[in-house]
């Protein structure tokens, strides 16, 4: 059985995926200012959860914003073309990927499998996971509540700032002033919506749209963001792995077309021990 390994570093979570036929295992982690010794981490659990040695990795390919601070991976792939790559293993006829990281969004449009134009918002957290994090905060909810609370809203609020800093700002006044809260709720994952449904029109969005990203398991942004769309979104199983899922598929392509042209596989030493970070 021929292994592969995709590693995706984010700006906010690392994620690795090692797959066969399909996914054996995967592990996802937060991305500390280390980030080589956290893709040794990530790794090393991942190898635990599906009984392997490293030796039975054939392929490794890293991705991410990150991705050069991999340093056992045989090849660094872009986000771009690993997101493409793990979005069209879930829907082959996706023609549109938008991807909210917690530090950045951006739009992919895609054909055969492959991205042919993008756009991307990462000068402002306001278009970001980020936004919602902090103005969870300000609430005292946790994130994951955000999402079933806006699907409780009649009468979303609304947010008129778009810095983050003066938005959660607005939240806590609005809160103070009695507004209930799930109207509050919503009305910040309207604004995001508004923000990045904007952007991605200039990329001019073509149907199936596919949401990833740690957003998309936020059930009211689903729902908001296909309202602002005028025709749903499709979410995959896990969100945040296509991109690792992606960069483990291209490795696969790479080893077989290594074989089919009967050429050495080019490798890294399979080895995970600690870089010392200077």
């Amino acid at each position: 059985m021929e292994c592969f390994a995709g590693v995706d570093i984010g700006s906010t979570m690392t994620k690795v995926v090692i797959m066969s036929k399909e996914v054996i295992s995967s592990v996802i982690g937060p991305t500390g200012p280390e980030q080589r010794r956290l893709a040794n981490k990530v790794m090393e659990e991942a190898l635990r959860r599906a009984a392997l040695p490293f030796q039975a990795i054939n392929y490794v390919v890293a991705t991410g914003y990150g991705r050069i601070n991999v340093p056992f991976a045989d090849k660094q792939i872009t986000e771009i073309t690993c997101h493409a790559k793990g979005v069209t293993h879930f829907f082959p006829h996706a023609r549109t990927i938008i991807d909210i990281g917690g530090q950045d969004s951006k739009g992919i449009r895609i054909k055969n499998g492959r991205p042919i134009d993008f756009i991307m918002n990462d000068k402002c957290a306001a278009g970001s996971g980020r936004f919602l994090e902090i103005t969870a905060d300000a609430l005292g909810i946790g994130l994951e509540e955000m999402g079933d609370l806006a699907l409780k809203s009649k009468h979303p609020a609304q947010i008129s700032n778009i810095c983050t800093i003066f938005a959660e700002q607005e939240v806590v006044t609005k809160l103070s002033e009695g507004l209930p809260l799930t109207d509050l709720v919503a009305g910040i994952i309207e604004s995001l919506a508004n923000r990045v449904s904007r952007m991605v029109k200039r990329l001019n969005v073509e149907k199936e749209v596919v949401l990833t990203g740690g957003v998309a398991k936020n059930r009211g942004f689903v729902q908001a963001f296909s309202n602002k769309l005028e025709y749903p979104v499709l979410v995959p199983p896990e969100p945040l792995l296509t991109g690792a899922i992606g960069a483990a598929l291209l490795g696969k392509n790479i080893a077989r077309e290594a074989k089919k042209n009967n050429e050495p596989l080019q490798k890294k030493e399979r080895s995970l021990k600690e870089i010392e970070i200077l």
